[in-house]
């Protein structure tokens, strides 16, 4: 893998950059498909389908996870696309239930392990074009991926050429806890002031699901997650929805070939929940764990400012020569 050099040694500077700065323009030069999935009756999820340019016959294909209240449209999504498209593979990018462009109904939400949407769109893209297939998952998502490809286990050889995931929380308690910290409160403040936007607007059309009184007892990610995710989803608290959905524990099954890419600076994600014994033990796994970064912030000095596209570009190419 490339060395990377990056570009801010503060870890807040790191994240805050790689979240705001500007990535390529896609649409021009690739045109946007929208494909609809339906993994349950009357809900959709919105996945957007680039092809490489006309004349360029596709090595594989990617889907695109984002993390959490990200969509298709987040910057990180957006520069791997090109990455990828430039290097030959279609890409998806993926809005999970009610992201992005994706429609909105009762039902249509999402947690940080709900891989069944994710698994029903890699089935019928592997039937649909028999191409060697990866998955790409930051933060949130990174932890969807990583457990995705546990619960495969064996099966998993079968659908999947590789997967890839990106400061992704695989101990979401610990990564929760960090979250609070007061050096945290700007992104702490930030996904709490999102997320109850979202029951804001979804009060009227599911009241039950999204009622309006435990907002005042809101003041965290794992207030927002113990009164409301684990309650629509049936985790009864907080702790048990961490414990089940964690990726974590899924790691030592993993049966394909996986880049797990992390920043030792994350401020949200700690590097403890890496020292795991399942990421050094199992060999289908490797950790690559860089001192500076951030939180999905690896932009680097010179030409290659998005250095992790190519990162894990590259790490793609070679999987799938070997």
């Amino acid at each position: 893998m490339r060395p990377f050099d990056p570009l801010f040694r503060n870890a807040d500077l790191a994240t805050i950059a790689g979240n705001f700065w500007k990535r390529p323009e896609l649409e021009s030069r690739w045109p946007v498909t929208d494909s609809f999935y339906e993994p349950e009756p009357g809900i959709q999820v919105l996945v957007r389908v680039q092809n490489p340019s006309a004349g360029t016959a596709p090595r594989g294909e990617v889907i695109l996870a984002h993390g959490l209240e990200g969509s298709s449209e987040s910057g990180y999504a957006r520069s791997m696309a090109a990455a990828a498209l430039e290097a030959g593979f279609v890409v998806h990018r993926y809005n999970m239930r009610g992201c992005g462009g994706s429609p909105w109904n009762p039902k249509a939400n999402y947690h940080s392990g709900q891989t069944e949407d994710l698994l029903l769109i890699a089935r019928e893209r592997r039937k649909a074009s028999g191409l060697p297939l990866f998955l790409v998952g930051y933060s949130l998502g990174g932890n969807m991926v990583l457990k995705l490809a546990g619960e495969l286990g064996e099966e998993g050889s079968g659908l999947l050429d590789g997967v890839c995931s990106v400061s992704a929380p695989i101990d979401l308690g610990a990564s929760v806890d960090s979250l609070a910290r007061p050096r945290n409160y700007i992104y702490q403040r930030r996904f709490v002031k999102r997320l109850k936007e979202r029951v804001l607007r979804r009060h009227a059309q599911a009241p039950d699901l999204y009622p309006l009184e435990p907002l005042r007892k809101v003041h965290s990610v794992r207030d927002f997650d113990h009164n409301y995710t684990a309650k629509i989803f049936g985790f009864g608290t907080a702790d048990r929805y961490y414990h089940t959905q964690s990726s974590r524990q899924f790691l030592e099954r993993i049966r394909v070939p996986t880049l797990m890419l992390h920043a030792k600076d994350d401020p949200m994600v700690p590097y403890s929940s890496y020292q795991h014994p399942a990421v050094g033990a199992n060999p289908k796994v490797r950790l690559v764990a860089l001192d500076y970064g951030g939180h999905l912030g690896f932009l680097a000095k010179g030409g290659d400012r998005f250095w992790l596209d190519h990162a894990l570009r590259d790490w793609m190419l070679e999987t799938l020569s070997t």
